[in-house]
């Protein structure tokens, strides 16, 4: 079990480490090119959905946008209020994508989204490895107890 409590913890490490390095990576990255564009609302609406344990509503923000005659979701909207049916909006055009803002864009990136599967492992090692340190603990103490009688 010691072994296993090792690993974890030097796996949580090169996590951190990984996670830290890609974070830099990922804001020194350049800017990434995209295109504005003027698009027209075809649909705005907020989706709800409520927690039943804790009784939370999440919201979750669906806009259908219309540029060049196609259809498209726009991606990293933080409202559905802002875009109303038939307006025109300022929209990101990056990678056969429609973006609301630059965050969209940058966090969906091929380094963002290996920083962010390091960045939840790193939570999950860290879990895992305290919980085990824990029940590791608890067996040398409970072996040290019984040894003493």
């Amino acid at each position: 079990m010691k072994t296993k409590v090792i690993i974890l913890w030097a796996a949580f490490a090169v996590c951190v480490v990984a996670a830290v390095s890609l974070w830099f990576a990922m804001n020194n990255a350049k800017t990434p090119e995209y295109e504005e564009v003027k698009a027209m609302v075809v649909s705005s609406e907020t989706k709800s959905v409520i927690n039943k344990k804790t009784h939370s509503k999440t919201d979750f923000y669906d806009v259908k946008v219309s540029y060049n005659g196609e259809t498209y979701d726009l991606i990293n909207v933080h409202n559905s209020y802002s875009y109303k049916e038939g307006q025109l909006v300022t929209a990101l055009l990056s990678d056969g994508k429609l973006y609301a803002n630059v965050e969209g864009i940058t966090s969906s990136t091929p380094v963002a989204k290996v920083y962010f599967v390091f960045l939840g492992g790193s939570f999950v090692l860290l879990m895992v490895a305290s919980t085990y340190s824990s029940k590791y603990s608890q067996k040398k103490k409970a072996e040290k107890a019984a040894a003493a009688q």
